[in-house]
């Protein structure tokens, strides 16, 4: 069956725990809108996740620097959701936390993207906009840009914009800590 087939299996994050203990999902997934997505990585995704995280690391710290983990997001959506995004600058230091970080503990999240790309702007961005995270980045391997979302509301992000390498960025949580795209898409 399809995803969208009324025969579909939609799981839950109660069901896919029992599904680890039993031994059954024994690789990294994410549970999006009740469906299980394997999280494998292809060597360009991995290598840019570094550079990403290098930059991220150089603007806000190791405490506040998280990489693939899973978090929280809206009530209504976290029963049958359970992303696990490539980046997340927290709010306060990750050692503060007690589980998952919630979407008010969440300054940016970051999610790199090859063949992924049109899910990660559609149906993880609206996820994301309904959990209020303030910030949500794609970095497009494919068009070598970034697309920022920002303003997020219940139906989507309000404001998104696409930065293509010669353009220079910043974000809302340290406006000073500017990136030029280039710099993720160089070879060094």
């Amino acid at each position: 069956p399809t995803i969208n087939s009324p025969s579909a299996i939609r799981w839950t994050r109660n069901e896919c725990a029992k599904l680890e203990e039993a031994g059954i999902l024994d690789y990294r997934y994410e549970l999006i809108d009740g469906v299980i997505n394997k999280k494998g990585q292809r060597l360009p995704h991995a290598l840019m996740v570094m550079k990403v995280l290098k930059w991220l690391l150089e603007i806000f710290g190791d405490e506040f620097v998280v990489t693939q983990t899973s978090i929280d997001v809206s009530p209504e959506d976290n029963p049958t959701s359970e992303p696990l995004p490539d980046a997340i600058v927290l709010s306060r230091p990750g050692g503060e936390l007690l589980n998952y970080p919630q979407p008010e503990d969440i300054r940016l999240l970051v999610e790199v993207s090859d063949t992924t790309l049109r899910y990660d702007l559609k149906t993880k961005s609206r996820l994301y906009a309904r959990a209020g995270i303030k910030e949500y980045w794609v970095v497009d391997l494919n068009s070598r840009s970034i697309h920022v979302h920002r303003k997020p509301q219940n139906s989507g992000y309000k404001e998104i914009t696409k930065h293509n390498e010669n353009e220079t960025i910043a974000t809302l949580a340290n406006p000073s800590g500017m990136l030029t795209v280039s710099r993720l898409f160089s070879r060094d």
